[in-house]
């Protein structure tokens, strides 16, 4: 089997070479139904798409729009030029069915992936310059046909240390790299709050007042540009209820889950991934869908309880059309795979045979 992004490869040369397998051919004859869903005031065929990781650049974006996937999000960028973890980053990750929350045992992960549906993410969120990437964002803005949207996303880095005034240099990092975002064209931002930045543990998206002030400074600078925060797991309903009671006000939704952190080993019992603090990475896919499920349901329960109109998107674990549905029903307005989509590029054509 060969994934339309293959862990097999490094980052760099999927990139360079990508995207792969039946991504990579003619879609042949897509069902076409007509534009009659609608996320974030845009019609699109089915609201239903790929999420920040696997489309990382224009030729990736482009693929899947043409195979019936409607929103697609183009992989996370920064302000400037950012390596990725070493390879391998996506491992097989073997797990008898639901990952819990805070698992303390270690998983065993490997290159074993013909059968995977459960995969790390190890890539410490690389980006290009914005000199390079900024074109290529706006090719895959260009790339999305009638009823197709393309979301932008980006996140902050944190400053060099003795930088002056640290925390309002974080802030002013976000305000320009979404800014940088909004310049290609892209109809819809998504700030990540949800990966580890620069090998730390803490997510921003645990942080609510940091949050709200970066959130407030961002729309300030993007106006009227829907802007997304991308969530993790939240272990309880109190500090997801304080991240909207603060942000709720500012953004227009939110996306949720990312990954859920596991301990990853080989079958020596040695970390499964080479490099310092990688000893612990996201796992997502099958083995998540429960987490994405249980946040997408939340943020609804949030939703109606003070009458608000956000958005929710819904991710983890979506490999077939059913569970599409499933997040519909929980409460999302947008649905998003990764791991189904790599493995399966039919998906998006599958979902499109369903109602929206």
């Amino acid at each position: 089997m060969t994934w339309f992004y293959d862990p097999r490869r490094s980052y760099e040369d999927n990139y360079a070479h990508g995207p792969f397998g039946s991504l990579a051919a003619d879609a042949g004859d897509v069902p076409g139904p007509p534009a009659d869903a609608s996320f974030l005031g845009h019609r699109v065929v089915r609201p239903f798409g790929i999420p920040a990781g696997p489309l990382v650049n224009a030729a990736f974006a482009a693929a899947a729009f043409r195979h019936g996937f409607d929103v697609n999000v183009y992989k996370t960028v920064r302000t400037r030029a950012w390596p990725s973890h070493p390879f391998p980053n996506a491992l097989a990750v073997h797990v008898d069915g639901d990952l819990a929350a805070g698992r303390p045992e270690p998983l065993l992960a490997d290159a074993d992936l013909d059968d995977a549906t459960s995969i790390s993410n190890s890539f410490g969120v690389p980006s290009r310059d914005p000199d390079a990437w900024q074109p290529d964002m706006a090719a895959a803005v260009a790339a999305a046909g009638p009823g197709q949207l393309l979301v932008g996303s980006f996140q902050g880095t944190h400053p060099p240390a003795g930088t002056a005034d640290r925390e309002a240099a974080y802030v002013a990092d976000h305000v320009a790299a979404a800014r940088l975002v909004a310049e290609t064209g892209a109809p819809v931002l998504e700030m990540n709050l949800s990966c580890p930045n620069e090998g730390t543990g803490a997510l921003l998206c645990f942080d609510a007042p940091q949050v709200a002030r970066i959130a407030a400074a961002v729309k300030d600078a993007v106006g009227d540009v829907p802007l997304l925060l991308k969530l993790a797991y939240f272990g309880d309903d109190a500090s997801l209820a304080r991240l909207v009671d603060a942000t709720a006000g500012i953004v227009d939704g939110y996306a949720a889950v990312n990954t859920l952190p596991a301990r990853l080993v080989d079958r020596d019992g040695r970390p499964a991934l080479p490099g310092e603090g990688r000893e612990t990475a996201g796992v997502c896919g099958d083995a998540i869908r429960w987490a994405g499920l249980e946040m997408t349901a939340r943020l609804a329960r949030l939703r109606e309880r003070d009458g608000r109109g956000f958005a929710i998107v819904g991710v983890g674990g979506v490999l077939t059309s059913t569970h599409y549905r499933a997040y519909r029903a929980a409460g999302a307005d947008a649905v998003m795979s990764a791991t189904g989509a790599m493995i399966d590029a039919g998906l998006g054509a599958a979902v499109r045979a369903v109602p929206a």
